[in-house]
């Protein structure tokens, strides 16, 4: 017989009628996280440091709504009965690919209307979106959502978890994967290897195409896992399609970048 476990309270503090949310938290200290540490990187590449400054005032509310947007497309029964759901991001619901997608085109636009290099600014930004996501899925973690299928507490202490990890993970009656745990993790390594990659000086564009493929292969087995998946079919998960095409997609852009430059620009260079 399990002891009743209460979960973690979602609040962070209330002032009057504002409430702040950890899942909002956390995604907005992610968020910040990483800008610090891009325009650290910039600077020491020489650019204006307030290059990424501009780029999330539009980055960030964009990628935000196409979250959204994704999440409610993939949901839409749900939320045409209920569309009054739709602006309560704090319960969750935002989809990373959509995010990504939505930065990723503001990115493109951004670099085209100020005459610079997409991939240069992209490759200085892969290791702080890497840390916007190890950030933002601990507010997963504090909504009990983004879990995997049903464990036994015995599973997941041989796993040497704290117990605020393991008492998170039992949810109405039943303890579940911590699945936002394991990508997490497979992030933070990734994060490293990035780092590492930057000191090899690889050509212009495949430190964000490393991240791409890296990503998308933690993405495609973790998914695997969770109960709360988008589904294109009974079988088929949106998110292992995303991954696997992403994956795929960055691999033929490696080979084809590095066949195509002759005289390639490398990472560090000017």
């Amino acid at each position: 017989m399990v002891d009743k476990i209460e979960p973690l309270n979602r609040v962070m503090f209330e002032i009057g009628p504002l409430t702040v949310y950890w899942y909002g938290f956390l995604i907005g200290f992610g968020a910040m996280l990483g800008l610090w540490l891009a325009v650290r990187e910039s600077q020491r590449l020489g650019m204006d440091k307030e290059i990424f400054v501009d780029l999330v005032l539009y980055a960030i509310p964009i990628a935000i709504i196409c979250a959204r947007l994704y999440y409610v497309l993939f949901n839409l029964d749900h939320y045409a009965a209920n569309p009054k759901d739709i602006i309560k991001v704090w319960e969750g619901g935002l989809a990373i690919h959509g995010g990504l997608i939505g930065a990723f085109v503001t990115g493109y636009i951004f670099c085209k209307k100020k005459g610079l290099s997409f991939w240069k600014l992209a490759d200085i930004a892969a290791p702080s979106i890497l840390i916007g996501q190890i950030v933002g899925r601990w507010g997963n973690f504090m909504n009990q959502e983004a879990h995997g299928g049903a464990v036994t507490r015995e599973f997941l202490e041989g796993l040497h978890l704290p117990d605020f990890i393991i008492n998170q993970m039992y949810i109405n009656g039943t303890y579940y994967h911590p699945t936002f745990l394991y990508e997490s993790l497979w992030n933070l390594i990734g994060l490293f290897l990035l780092l590492y990659l930057r000191r090899v000086n690889l050509r212009r564009g495949e430190i964000f195409l490393g991240y791409l493929i890296w990503y998308s292969i933690g993405r495609f087995f973790i998914e695997g896992l969770r109960t709360d998946s988008l589904m294109l079919t009974e079988a088929l998960r949106v998110a292992q399609v995303i991954s696997l095409v992403t994956v795929v997609a960055g691999i033929i852009l490696l080979v084809i970048r590095r066949k195509m430059s002759k005289e390639p620009v490398r990472y560090l260079d000017a």
